[in-house]
């Protein structure tokens, strides 16, 4: 038996660290199971699929901003060097698990417009999930959220009396199965927002485990589609996972 992070850099001929952050990801799998912890004890012959990630697209730039679609699993992080981009900063940012839009700044004075913007809810963000249960009615789902650290990362929850206030609005837009997909506009910027109001509904989004999701997926389905700010209005098209639930 050995720790299956070793295991997967002797497969793959990386190092121990790279493995590590590959199952960390969540590209990791043996046989259809995704693998999660990185020090899991596995026998020596076990064999590792590893999935891999989707290109970065440009969407727009100019000599104001660059408007990407992120594909899930990528770290905000790395999005400067996938782009060769040095002289950026992120405006604002999306877990790894979310894909769709993230917009870049190229200089530092449209870099303050756009916190300015953000700060004062001039910013309009639209997003599409698939969540567990049929939901057939749109709802406003208006709920303090506080967040605080558990086991290292961030968690939020609901909280009337330390929660800072948080407004989703959310429509229904198609139906598989048990499980529906949703068009969601958060009209504040929490973490996990979307996540907690939706679990706080009884329908948290397919594959968000932390939440309450009790569907296996390569990850959370959660996209951002769309974002407009200072007269500028952007658009990411939805990855395959999100265009129909298979």
């Amino acid at each position: 038996m050995e720790k299956a992070y070793k295991l997967l850099a002797m497969q793959e001929g990386i190092s121990n660290k790279k493995a590590k952050d590959l199952i960390d990801r969540g590209l990791v799998y043996y046989l259809d199971r995704k693998i999660k912890i990185a020090r899991a004890e596995m026998p020596n012959d076990t064999y590792f699929r590893v999935e891999e990630l989707d290109k970065v697209k440009i969407i727009y730039q100019d000599e104001n901003i660059i408007a990407i679609n992120k594909p899930a699993l990528l770290d905000t992080y790395e999005l400067a060097e996938a782009i060769e981009e040095d002289e950026t900063e992120l405006i604002h940012r999306l877990d790894r698990d979310t894909s769709g839009v993230l917009l870049l700044a190229r200089n530092s004075n449209f870099l303050e417009d756009a916190i300015q913007a953000f700060k004062q809810r001039k910013v309009k963000k639209r997003y599409v999930a698939w969540v567990e249960g049929v939901f057939c009615e749109e709802i406003r789902i208006d709920a303090p959220i506080a967040t605080h650290k558990q086991g290292g990362k961030a968690f939020s929850e609901i909280n009337e009396e330390r929660g800072r206030p948080a407004v989703t609005i959310v429509k229904p837009l198609e139906i598989q199965g048990k499980k529906s997909k949703v068009d969601i506009e958060i009209m504040t910027g929490r973490t996990h927002q979307i996540r907690v109001h939706l679990s706080s509904i009884g329908h948290p989004i397919v594959g968000d485990e932390r939440y309450g999701s009790v569907t296996r997926s390569k990850r959370i389905l959660l996209h951002a589609k769309a974002i407009s700010l200072l007269g500028y209005a952007f658009e990411a098209k939805e990855p395959r996972d999100i265009v129909k639930y298979k």
